[in-house]
C-alpha cells in the first residue's frame, strides 16, 4: 500500500477561493472583516507567522492591523491595547502572538481578549462551549486538522482516533473536536505505556508531540489515516515531521506531509473564524 498524501496547500488554496468570495459579499454589505495581530518583541519566529497572517489576510481582502511592540512592554499597557480591540468596531478578530516575554502572564492576555473576537479559540468561554459542542470559534490547528480529514471523506463516526500529545492548542482541543463528530478518542503522552500497543489500533492517528520522526511505521496501523502536526528542524536544517514520512507512507492510507500538510491550514483558519466573526456582527448565519 501507497498512502495518498494529503496537500495542505492545496485544500488551503481552495479554501481561500471560497473565503474571497464571502469578504467580497461582506464588503457589499458595507462590512471588512478585519483583524489585528499584536506582536510583542523581537522573536524570528513569531515575525514570520505574523508576516504569514498578513499576507493571508491580503490574499482574501481581510484588513489586516499589525501591532508590533517591544520586548519591554508592560502588562498593563499590552492588556490596555487588547480593552481599545475589543471596543474597536472595525476589528471583528484579535490575535496576540504567542510566546510572550516572561514579565507578561500569557492567561491574563488570554482572558482578556473578547470571547466574540477570540478568533484563535483560546478563551476558556471558547473552550468550555468547544467541550460541550456548542457553536464556537474553534482553535485554528485543531479545526485545520479535522477540515482536512473531513474534505477527503474519511468517516469519522465511530472510528477510533488515537492522539499522541496532550498540549492545550493542539493535543487537547484535536481529540475533542473528534469526540464531537461520534469518533472513539484516547489520548497518548510522555507517560502512556506500551505506545505502540494503542497506536496500532488507530483508524485515524494524529501526531502532536514536537519529536522528530518519534513515530515508525511499526506503530501504524495498515490503512490508517496519518496527521502529522509535528514542525521539527534536523541539524541539516531540513524540516520533519514527528512521522518517519516514508515509513509512513508505506502503511497508511492517507498521510499528511512536513511541511505542506497541516501547516498551510492553521492561518487559513484563522482567516475563516475572523470572516465568522465579521459575519456574526452584522446577524448572518453560516
Amino acid at each position: 500500500m501507497t498512502a495518498k498524501i494529503i496537500s495542505g496547500k492545496e485544500i488551503a488554496t481552495r479554501l481561500r477561493e471560497e473565503m474571497k468570495l464571502e469578504v467580497e459579499k461582506l464588503k457589499s454589505q458595507g462590512v471588512t472583516p478585519g483583524l489585528a495581530v499584536i506582536l510583542v518583541g523581537d522573536d524570528p519566529a513569531s515575525h514570520s507567522y505574523v508576516k504569514g497572517k498578513k499576507k493571508g489576510c491580503e490574499e482574501v481582502g481581510i484588513y489586516n492591523r499589525s501591532i508590533e511592540v517591544p520586548a519591554t512592554l508592560t502588562e498593563e499597557e499590552l492588556l490596555g491595547m487588547i480593552d481599545e480591540l475589543n471596543n474597536d468596531d472595525s476589528i471583528h478578530g484579535i490575535l496576540v502572538q504567542l510566546p510572550l516575554p516572561n514579565h507578561i502572564e500569557e492567561k491574563k492576555v488570554i482572558e482578556r481578549i473578547s470571547p466574540e473576537k477570540d478568533v484563535d479559540g483560546f478563551h476558556p468561554i471558547n473552550v468550555g462551549r468547544m467541550m460541550t459542542g456548542q457553536k464556537a470559534f474553534l482553535p485554528c490547528t485543531p479545526f485545520g486538522i479535522l477540515k482536512m480529514v473531513q474534505l477527503q471523506n474519511i468517516d469519522i463516526e465511530g472510528k477510533h482516533v488515537v492522539v499522541v500529545g496532550r498540549s492545550n492548542i493542539v493535543g487537547k482541543p484535536v481529540g475533542q473536536l473528534f469526540l464531537n463528530e461520534n469518533a472513539t478518542v484516547t489520548y497518548c503522552h510522555s507517560r502512556t505505556k506500551d505506545l505502540k500497543e494503542i497506536t496500532t489500533q488507530a483508524d485515524i492517528l494524529i501526531v502532536a508531540v514536537g519529536r522528530a520522526n518519534f513515530i515508525g511505521k511499526d506503530h501504524i496501523k495498515e490503512g490508517a489515516v496519518v496527521i502529522d502536526v509535528g514542525v521539527n528542524r534536523l541539524e541539516t536544517g531540513k524540516l520533519c515531521g514527528d512521522v518517519i514520512f516514508d515509513e509512513g507512507l508505506e502503511v497508511a492510507s492517507y498521510i499528511t506531509p512536513v511541511p505542506g500538510g497541516v501547516g498551510p491550514l492553521t492561518i487559513t483558519m484563522l482567516l475563516y473564524n475572523t470572516i465568522e466573526s465579521a459575519k456574526q456582527k452584522i446577524g448572518v448565519r453560516s
